[in-house]
């Protein structure tokens, strides 16, 4: 049941950025209709409307740099969903035979297991399961273990967490080019009104056009990024949280055997039987 939950949880979330996807490229051919068809008659004379390229050319210098940061989201996407995968982080077959090898304690088989696998549950056993302590019958050195997973943890979370960030960078940036090229836009409307003294309504209406395209594209850039910030950074820290509860299920079943032998050896023969 848990399975199904997460299957469709995911395929919804990827159906939300589906949606997103095809908003950014609708919204700027939204906008050309409106102008359109406030445009009125002249515009139905002509018989033409505004393309996406040309609603890019109005938005003026300020979509350039929104351009390169929306393919940075599209880059970024692409690579964390490559990356924040079940199989590069808890591998269900390495799982498995790492908790069989462990219920038996066979701990130099589950550290040979771990070491050939290159995922982050791998190198989190291979880094942690070294510290059990066989002379430690009570805990087996589980408090010495829970540190390197610690450690493991402090070293190797920086550099996933960095590629996430980036999402949160693009989403706060977004806007401020976007209000820059807004800014832009409006300074070059009040200067043509204030040479042409509003006798030039088509170099005015352009400017505003260029200042509210640019305000628009970076909204329509910033909001998917937020989204792919905490959707990316939750399942970035639901795939560590499985391995970590993974070394806690391998410590928890060895120390299970063990006192179970030891509860066994202080049982006299026969009674066990009976």
């Amino acid at each position: 049941m848990l399975k199904n939950y997460s299957f469709n949880r995911s395929h919804l979330a990827w159906m939300i950025f589906g949606i997103l996807a095809v908003a950014v490229i609708a919204m700027p051919d939204v906008f050309a209709q409106d102008a359109a068809a406030e445009g009125g008659g002249e515009a139905a004379a002509s018989g033409s409307s505004k393309t996406l390229w040309d609603n890019i050319l109005e938005g003026g210098w300020a979509m350039w740099p929104l351009g390169l940061l929306s393919v940075g989201f599209i880059t970024l996407t692409v690579y964390n969903s490559m990356q924040l995968t079940a199989k590069k982080f808890v591998p269900a077959d390495l799982k498995a035979s790492v908790l069989d090898k462990m219920a038996e304690v066979r701990v130099r088989s589950a550290i040979e297991a771990s070491a050939d696998s290159a995922s982050y549950l791998g190198r989190m056993l291979a880094t942690a399961l070294p510290n059990v302590d066989a002379t430690d019958t009570e805990g087996l050195g589980k408090d010495k273990v829970d540190d390197a997973v610690a450690d493991f943890t402090v070293r190797e979370n920086p550099s996933y967490m960095s590629w996430i960030g980036y999402f949160s960078v693009i989403a706060q940036a977004a806007p401020m080019v976007g209000l820059l090229g807004t800014v832009s836009g409006m300074i070059k409307a009040f200067a043509t009104l204030g040479v042409s003294g509003g006798s030039d309504p088509g170099k005015m209406a352009s400017a505003i056009g260029e200042a509210l395209m640019t305000t628009a594209t970076g909204l329509v850039v910033a909001l998917p990024c937020l989204f792919a910030f905490f959707f990316f950074k939750n399942k970035f820290n639901a795939l560590v949280a499985d391995a970590h509860q993974t070394v806690d299920d391998a410590m928890g079943l060895a120390m299970a055997t063990v006192h179970g032998d030891q509860q066994l050896a202080k049982v006299p023969e026969g009674i066990a039987e009976g």
